[in-house]
């Protein structure tokens, strides 16, 4: 056995665990009227049908399962959509002394202020002011005139760093340059007194991927407890699990040290677009050009943008250019809500017409594979000097490259020069920590409990054997150091 498998005693407790695949994580369930219930937003009488439903004795396990979850998703909801209609008055008054009802329904009626009813009472997304100024440029120029122009420090850092990526690829004829040498030092923190006290606490930590070229060298230096379990790198959501008993009154922490090589890749789509198709390897043609339900689904929606989008469009590398071109102009970054509440993700991104990394990619890769482009998800961090936070993007195999990463969210680069502004199509800096090959793929040791995040793997997964740990009941850190 591998001497990262440590634990006898802890290998067979995990043997007692059974896997528990929810059926549906979308916000449906088998019965019509509970449906139309939560579509309405009326959250307390759906929950009062879905208790009733629970309480048949003969009702399938499965299905038991995914009402209890939808029952989860509303809560998480309405943690989500936690601000009323006088908070967000007050959030604005600095900038609207004088703001009106009108002013509120109209930035409403356009998705600048996300809003939902829930259970009659309209209530506002816990980040729709700061989204208002990102998404609303007359409020953005009222917020600029009082508190200053604030200078986005990693885009002042890209404009610098992507044309030596550009150069150095170029000068020595490499794909793969300018190693940065990263130490990250992860925790997880369990509040006290969530768990009770005698109770195992089961923690499944990130953990770098190990089979990209962008990512070698991964060393774990330390982890705080001895008993531990790296997944083998062919989980595509890949992790390091740990137990830990609970003690009265003390937080619970999980941390890891680890050190790996992280470098920059360069593949010139545009010089060389003569030589681009996608079709030739029939394996990965099939697998990574149809849908995946529910997130990757060809709606009448998707049908029409790529008419409106790619047209007639014969070129390969024109397709590509066109789709990462219109999602980037068309659909702005946003702080957003859980994944784990949206049914569609592509679909909220045009019904929003806004979305953050995650949301833009997963626009992404659903009008790629409509249009015959194989692509595939891949996320962790963003491990920049002056921005550190999860991070999603994705990669499309092109042949006679393979697999080439591509950044919607980062998007077109329009301060740059032409050879240079469309970098993050086919090619990626190297300030990336990969954790993630796939979307909503199953943990290894396997997880009871729903997901608190059941799309992205990036801040880790905590439960006990009464439930799953949401992220309100727990803190997470990232602290890195750079060796070169």
């Amino acid at each position: 056995m591998n001497d990262k498998f440590a634990g006898h005693n802890m290998k067979k407790r995990l043997l007692l665990f059974v896997l528990v695949i929810c059926a549906n994580l979308s916000a449906q369930t088998a019965y019509p009227d509970i449906n139309e219930n939560i579509e309405r937003g009326n959250y307390s009488r759906a929950q009062i049908m879905i208790l009733g439903k629970l309480r048949n004795v003969n009702l399938p396990e499965s299905e038991a399962y995914d009402l209890k979850f939808q029952i989860e998703v509303m809560e998480r909801i309405r943690k989500d959509f936690n601000k009323s209609r006088d908070d967000i008055a007050a959030a604005l008054a600095k900038y609207y002394p004088n703001l009106s009802e009108e002013q509120i329904d109209e930035w409403e009626k356009s998705n600048a202020l996300e809003m939902k009813i829930i259970d009659g009472e309209k209530r506002y997304f816990s980040r729709a002011v700061s989204n208002l100024f990102r998404l609303n440029d007359k409020a953005k120029k009222i917020k600029e005139s009082v508190d200053g122009i604030n200078v986005d420090k990693l885009e002042e850092f890209l404009k610098g760093y992507i044309p030596k990526v550009v150069k150095t690829a170029s000068a020595y004829k490499q794909r793969f340059v300018l190693p940065v040498k990263m130490k990250l030092k992860y925790s997880l923190t369990v509040k006290p007194n969530v768990v009770p006290a005698g109770e195992i606490i089961r923690c499944w930590l990130p953990y770098p991927k190990e089979s990209n070229p962008r990512q070698i060298d991964v060393r774990l230096i330390s982890a705080n407890k001895k008993e531990h379990i790296i997944a083998f790198d062919c989980n595509l959501q890949r992790t390091l699990y740990m137990e830990e008993k609970a003690k009265a009154d003390q937080p619970t922490r999980f941390e890891i040290e680890l050190s790996y090589t992280s470098m920059a890749e360069y593949v010139d789509l545009f010089s060389n677009s003569g030589l681009i198709t996608f079709d030739k390897n029939p394996e990965i043609f099939s697998r990574y050009t149809k849908e995946e339900y529910p997130q990757i689904v060809f709606t009448e929606r998707i049908k029409e943008i790529s008419r409106k989008v790619v047209g007639d469009e014969k070129d390969p590398i024109q397709k590509l250019k066109k789709i990462f071109t219109w999602v980037d102009e068309n659909t702005p970054w946003v702080g957003t809500r859980e994944y784990s509440t949206i049914p569609n993700i592509p679909e909220y991104a045009l019904e929003q017409k806004h979305g953050d990394c995650g949301i833009q990619t997963l626009l992404f890769m659903t009008l790629c594979r409509y249009n015959g482009i194989p692509v595939k998800w891949q996320s962790g961090w963003m491990l920049y000097p002056d921005k550190i936070d999860m991070h999603d993007w994705g990669e499309i195999y092109i042949d006679n490259y393979g697999w080439v990463p591509v950044d919607q969210d980062l998007g077109i680069k329009n301060y740059l020069n032409d050879s240079h502004k469309y970098f993050y199509l086919g090619s990626t800096d190297a300030y990336r920590l990969i954790v993630n090959d796939d979307y909503s793929k199953p943990l290894y040791p396997a997880k009871i409990f729903p997901r608190s995040e059941t799309i992205d793997f990036q801040r880790g997964e905590v439960e006990w054997r009464g439930g799953n740990l949401y992220f309100d009941k727990w803190n997470y850190d990232m602290q890195v150091e750079y060796s070169n």
